[in-house]
């Protein structure tokens, strides 16, 4: 199955619902940014403040529609509220490989389990839908919270970008990219996400 950015992919599990990214949902949203501004500490123009918010969805919603990302807003069931947003991005439907990122949640739902369950969510329709041979992630060298959940569900470091983007202050940082191939997940991946998230549950 091709990538296609018409279809209205909705992902969901017992725990999580993930659903495309509208335009109505910035409300369902803002409080994010306008209380908990530390979530976008290591984003350059992430959606710290309701200025930069309005920027950063809106943005979202136009890469969208252009058909170059594809964001999904995140529903916790268990909490029965959103909890943040994620996005597929770098599709190559020639190549088969995407990149999972721009992920980010509210502080009640970090250490939950929600992401395990998201990103379970998303490999599983990248991999075994999609029949995509690699999956990238990517993040603030200096993002240890970031980089140790990747690694935690599997992802193998690839290397380190030097100087490769900035921070939510403007500083130059370096970048480290990660990635999980098709061999991977089906020999260990899928099991030991799967493991950790009824660990969790």
């Amino acid at each position: 199955m091709k990538f296609d950015y018409t279809e209205n992919y909705i992902l969901e599990n017992e725990f999580v619902l993930l659903r495309p990214l509208e335009l109505s949902d910035k409300e369902l949203l803002i409080n994010f940014a306008i209380n908990e501004p530390e979530i976008w500490k290591y984003n350059f123009n992430g959606g710290n403040g309701k200025e930069n918010f309005d920027n950063y969805f809106d943005t979202a919603i136009k890469q969208f529609k252009e058909k170059t990302q594809y964001p999904f807003i995140v529903f916790d069931k268990r909490n029965n509220k959103f909890a943040g947003m994620t996005r597929f991005y770098e599709i190559s439907n020639e190549f088969k490989r995407l990149d999972i990122g721009f992920t980010w949640y509210g502080k009640e739902f970090q250490g939950t389990g929600l992401n395990k369950n998201c990103k379970y969510l998303l490999l599983e329709f990248a991999f075994e839908k999609l029949e995509m041979n690699r999956v990238g992630f990517g993040a603030n060298s200096k993002n240890e919270r970031s980089i140790n959940a990747m690694k935690s569900i599997g992802c193998k470091v690839e290397g380190v970008l030097r100087d490769y983007s900035k921070d939510a202050d403007g500083n130059i940082i370096d970048a480290i990219k990660l990635s999980i191939l098709k061999k991977e997940w089906f020999e260990s991946v899928k099991m030991n996400l799967k493991k950790q998230i009824a660990k969790n549950n």
